[in-house]
């Protein structure tokens, strides 16, 4: 069977070659690179890959989980707005034209999540950059947190090299 999605994705390429760059905030699965590339191979995008990027943490949100997922068998995590409260991720540089594929990755595609802009603190410098959370519409606190989900945030976090204390924290606060 095709995958529209990815159909999708390469014809939105094709569009956004010579695009600028921009800045992407990942907090979540992304950062598993054991989850990322089951996901990249599945999706035929082997010949896409993360650039280095920064520890960053983005201020004044948080970790919600607020999306029932049917792949991760139970609520996954999302941002909500949040004075005071961080997460901690990387932030990147993408290019223009890779842009749809983050889009994929994120569930932006299938009408799951949206952009949303939030101010990040990478070592010194404070930008704005783009991360993923739930789509309004789609937000639901039925059912457990996904218990692989939460696995696969605590694994990429240690891979992206996060802090000890965001790492510990995360299976304690999935609720």
């Amino acid at each position: 069977m095709p995958d529209t999605h990815r159909d999708q994705v390469m014809n939105a390429r094709e569009r956004a070659a010579g695009a600028p760059p921009r800045r992407y905030f990942a907090y979540s699965t992304i950062l598993d690179r054991q989850a990322f590339e089951e996901w990249r191979g599945q999706h035929g995008y082997e010949f896409f890959d993360l650039p280095e990027g920064l520890v960053a943490e983005a201020l004044d949100v948080g970790l919600v989980y607020d999306f029932p997922s049917r792949w991760w068998g139970g609520r996954v995590a999302g941002l909500a707005d949040e004075k005071g409260a961080s997460v901690f991720g990387r932030l990147y540089q993408i290019a223009g034209g890779d842009w749809p594929i983050i889009q994929h990755k994120e569930g932006a595609v299938t009408n799951m999540c949206v952009e949303r802009e939030v101010r990040v603190r990478a070592g010194e410098e404070l930008v704005t950059a783009t991360a993923f959370t739930t789509r309004p519409e789609r937000k639901s606190f039925d059912g457990p947190v996904s218990s692989r989900f939460v696995d696969s945030l605590v694994r990429g976090a240690r891979a992206a090299g996060l802090p000890d204390a965001w790492i510990d924290r995360l299976p304690r606060d999935a609720r």
